[in-house]
């Protein structure tokens, strides 16, 4: 197969969508922010990168602490309106009617619409050039019962979104399942 080079970029694909919390002036607010997964297992960490000037970065600075909201397929255009106006000029919390909610972190608010909440303290904030990566240790997690299997978080019920810039800034539905992780690996001859 034949490649084209593009430079250094950002392609990865898909990314996941998070919904980042914070309170800023007494007020909950949320960001729409795709460039973010886990750090670290054990204790458990994740990373979010936040351009610098965002107003959700204030929270974070100011606060100590911040929330991931896995958003579902359902919310979709509320993720978007999170990621097109910012918190400074409008209440998105009104805007998308969401209910919000508080867990064991004070600058850390919840969404009840998101499957997944997950209540991080930050750990350390890197300035990496046009944004920053913040890496948070994850201090608890909520996780919507029904979307639970045998007590397990269930993806299919999840229902997470992606995004991807590829041919059109767009979101994609949660897909099919290919295989079983650390097994279909086996079926290749590795002798």
């Amino acid at each position: 197969m034949s490649k084209k080079t593009f430079g250094p970029s950002t392609f990865v694909f898909p990314e996941p969508v998070f919904l980042v919390g914070v309170n800023i002036d007494g007020k909950p607010n949320f960001m729409t922010a795709a460039w973010g997964g886990m750090a670290c297992g054990a204790p458990p960490m994740l990373s979010v990168a936040i351009r610098h000037q965002r107003h959700t970065m204030k929270g974070i600075k100011s606060g100590g602490g911040f929330s991931v909201n896995i958003p579902s397929e359902y919310i979709a255009e509320e993720v978007d309106l999170c990621g097109i106006i910012s918190g400074a000029n409008a209440d998105k919390v009104a805007a998308c009617n969401f209910d919000v909610f508080s867990g064991k972190l004070e600058n850390a608010p919840l969404i009840r619409q998101c499957p997944v909440n997950l209540e991080c303290k930050v750990v350390h904030i890197l300035d990496l050039g046009s944004h920053a990566l913040v890496i948070g240790s994850i201090e608890e997690t909520h996780i919507t019962e029904d979307c639970l299997t045998d007590g397990v978080p269930d993806l299919e019920k999840i229902k997470p979104i992606l995004y991807s810039r590829g041919t059109a800034p767009r979101y994609y539905a949660y897909g099919h399942t290919v295989g079983e992780a650390f097994s279909i690996g086996n079926n290749i001859n590795h002798l």
